[in-house]
């Protein structure tokens, strides 16, 4: 029976002083037994928490009274175990790492809502751009979106320059996505500052699309990453085929879970060739030791979570800015 409700949320919006929203935040987290990650910046907040039903609710009403927080934006899921070991309050330069000073999240593109989201992605004259990055799209993404195969979202800015023309060749609108909504609205941002006007974007992303639109309507291929021990969620957030490489922290698909290169801990055939074979003991003792703590039912410190270490590549995504912090 699951009893832990994660709640992955972010708000632009103003703070004129985030560093005085830190310790209250972490107290009330604290007070609470929730954890995960939050970051707060001065064009607003960002993060995924988890813990009881009534601690999660008590934290976010907290978020929901701070300065253009009362609408919020909170996807909810349920999970049997906590999926984040610690509680972290990080402040940042920005809520997801773009580096465009122009792509102000307060001239975004259009919301459309997920029920409105087929019909605007099936007109011929709208590209489709999936914002995530790489690995992300390997996972799923939705079916005739464009992937700028970008290692972080910092690199969607040249990308987008680099191929502005043939992406806008005989289009006359632009359709973003990306996990949870965050960075498909920076973009949109991005993309308003640079000229183009009819830009759209999925409310909630992939998440809220996948909750809410059934499957026999769903224009969705694959599975969704998620970062925390989920790893991915299929058609109404249901649990995920995917696992996670504990060597390098990326998504391992089904087919590469049988490959002889893949041990459960220890690597998948997207490192194997890059690690030494003490890496590979020290990864295994390392599995051991969380197999033992598990069966004890308690927590190993020094396994490495999806949600304590996320991939390398994934500087800044639909949540923090990994090289620093945890993701929600």
């Amino acid at each position: 029976m699951t009893d832990i409700r994660i709640a992955a949320l972010y708000r632009f919006t103003a703070f004129a002083d985030p560093a005085g929203l830190r310790d209250p935040l972490l107290a009330a987290c604290a007070a609470n037994g929730v954890r995960g990650t939050l970051l707060l910046a001065t064009e607003g907040i960002n993060g995924t928490i988890a813990g009881s039903p009534d601690g999660v609710a008590a934290v976010i009403a907290q978020i929901r009274a701070l300065p253009g927080c009362a609408d919020l934006d909170v996807k909810y899921a349920a999970a049997d175990a906590l999926p984040f070991h610690r509680t972290k309050v990080r402040l940042k330069r920005e809520i997801v790492t773009m580096g465009e000073p122009a792509a102000d999240p307060a001239h975004a593109g259009t919301y459309v809502d997920p029920a409105d989201w087929n019909a605007l992605i099936d007109d011929p004259t709208t590209v489709v751009i999936d914002t995530r990055n790489d690995y992300e799209v390997a996972v799923g993404t939705f079916a005739g979106a464009v992937d700028p195969a970008t290692r972080a979202f910092g690199d969607f800015p040249a990308w987008f320059r680099d191929h502005r023309d043939a992406l806008l060749a005989g289009k006359t609108r632009v359709a973003m996505f990306c996990t949870g909504g965050i960075r498909c609205e920076k973009a949109t941002a991005l993309l308003r500052s640079e000229g183009v006007e009819d830009v759209f974007h999925l409310r909630g992303g992939i998440l809220n699309y996948l909750e809410t639109v059934p499957a026999t309507e769903s224009r969705w291929q694959g599975e969704c990453f998620v970062f925390d021990e989920r790893v991915a969620v299929g058609q109404g957030l249901s649990p995920g085929t995917h696992a996670l490489c504990r060597a390098c922290r990326m998504p391992v698909s089904p087919d590469d879970q049988v490959s002889p290169l893949y041990e459960e801990g220890i690597g998948c055939p997207r490192c194997h060739a890059t690690r030494t074979e003490a890496q590979r003991e020290s990864y295994a003792e390392r599995h051991r030791q969380a197999t033992l703590a598990a069966a004890r039912g308690e927590a190993h410190v020094g396994r490495v979570f999806a949600a304590d270490l996320p991939p390398k590549q994934a500087c800044a995504g639909d949540l923090p800015d990994f090289r620093a912090a945890a993701p929600r």
